[in-house]
Formats: structure tokens, sequence, C-alpha cells
């Protein structure tokens, strides 16, 4: 028996939403650059303005420094609100009476704006970097409460039964069950919380003036140095994006279950 194969077909390079996205950069690039060199001042940023200066700009001791305190900051604050806003997701979604207890108070925070408690945290942890951790945490914690506990909330019923079934205890179906069910809430949460993270830390240093990406764009603004402080803000946008694109590898890569059906654009 003869079995006839065909050849694998190429997927074209430019498919889908990828040429049209192209197409719409370029354009705004160029229009970008035509009103700035035609209507605003010279020390206003432009396209190629800030494509000459990344070179200098990463490469420079201010650049760098302020890139490490900011990237620590939000990873430290990450951490600390992932495991503290964790415990507590769990607490609310498995537990009616400390959902009760504790949603209409998440809600409240989770919807206050980051800026409003930027003065009471420099009141307390002074013009320091621990100013700038709290409001990392603040902005990120909420996030990760709602959606962990949203997800332990959404486990079904027939998995709890199995688990009583198999006279698990209250611990191992926690840890066994219930964890693994709300983890697709979790990764929503935690994308939610790495940009918002990154959002504060920039925002607690336009505020206290600390040394970070913050006071660096702000420095440069100031000085009329425009495509300098640009330079850090796509650093910024690269990073929450490359964030992004980890958390979405990791999920491929141990979880493959979750979201299999979807294919990248």
């Amino acid at each position: 028996m003869t079995i006839i194969t065909t050849p694998a077909r190429r997927t074209p390079l430019f498919v889908g939403a990828t040429l049209p996205r192209l197409i719409a950069g370029v354009v705004i690039l160029l229009l970008w650059e035509a009103v700035v060199r035609a209507f605003a001042p010279s020390f206003v940023a432009t396209p190629s303005g800030i494509a000459h200066a990344i070179p200098d700009v990463i490469i420079s001791a201010p650049f760098l420094r302020a890139t490490g305190l900011t990237l620590w900051s939000v990873a430290e604050g990450l951490a600390i609100a992932v495991v503290l806003g964790t415990a507590i997701g769990l607490v609310m979604g498995r537990s009616p009476i400390g959902d009760r207890m504790l949603r209409h108070y998440v809600n409240a925070f989770n919807a206050m704006p980051m800026i409003v408690v930027l003065p009471v945290f420099s009141l307390w942890f002074g013009y320091t970097g621990a100013a700038r951790l709290a409001t990392v945490v603040f902005a990120a914690i909420f996030s990760v409460i709602v959606s962990v506990s949203d997800g332990a909330q959404a486990v079904p019923r027939e998995f709890l039964e199995v688990g009583h079934s198999f006279r698990s205890g209250r611990v191992r179906m926690l840890f066994e069950i219930v964890l693994p069910s709300a983890t697709p809430y979790f990764l929503a949460g935690l994308r939610l919380a790495a940009g918002r993270a990154l959002i504060g830390a920039v925002v607690a240093e336009f505020f206290t003036a600390i040394d970070g990406l913050g006071y660096f764009i702000l420095f440069n603004s100031r000085t009329f140095h425009h495509n300098e402080a640009f330079v850090a803000v796509i650093f910024l946008a690269g990073f929450g994006v490359g964030f992004d694109a980890l958390v979405n590898a990791s999920t491929r890569r141990f979880l493959p279950w979750y979201r299999r059906d979807e294919t990248p654009d």
C-alpha cells in the first residue's frame, strides 16, 4: 500500500493582521515626524530623533542605573503582591465569612487611583524607595486578590466532590484541586498586576523624585531632552509587552491544557 504525502504548506510571512499592523505603524510614525517638523519646536521628540538617541541612552550610566532600580522594585513588589494576594484571594474564595468581611474593602481599594495613596506613603516611608515599593504592592495586589478569589469560587463542584470521596483534607484539596483550577484566573490577574506594578513604580518616581525610569523621563522632559525621555518610555512599553510574552510562553510550556485552542496572531 502506497501512502501519498503532500508537502506542508508554508504560511506566508505577512498573513492575518501582521501586514495591516506594520502599515498602520509606518503611517503613524511618518505623520508624527511630519507634524512635529512642520509645527512643533525643535526640541519635541520625533521618531528619527528617538532612533538617533537610542544607542547613546541605553549605554549611559544614568539610564542603566534607573532601569535597574525600577525593574528591581517592580519585581520585588510584584512578588509580594502575588504571595499576599493569592493567600487573601483563597480566603475570600473558599470562605463565605472571609468574602463578606473583605470583598467591599478589596473592591474599594482596587478602584482607588494609586496617585491618591502616594502622599500617604510618602509621609509614612519618606521620599525613599520604600514609598515606591509600597506603591507597587498597592497597585498590584488587588488585581491578584480579585482574580484568585473569583477562580477559587469557580471551582467545579464535581472536582470538590471527587476530593471528598477520596477523603482529601482541606489543605490537600486547596493545593491539588482549588489552586490548579483557579490558575487561568490567576494568570489573568498576574497580567493586570504586572502592568499596574510598572505604572505604580513610575508614578511613585514622578511624585517622590527618587531615582528610576520615572525620574529619568521627568528630568529629561524638563530639560528639553524629549528624545532621550521617549527612549525610556519605549523601554517601559517593551518591558510590559515582554512580561506578557513571557507569561504566554510559560503557559504554553508548563500548562499546555490552558488555551490550547488559541493560535497566536
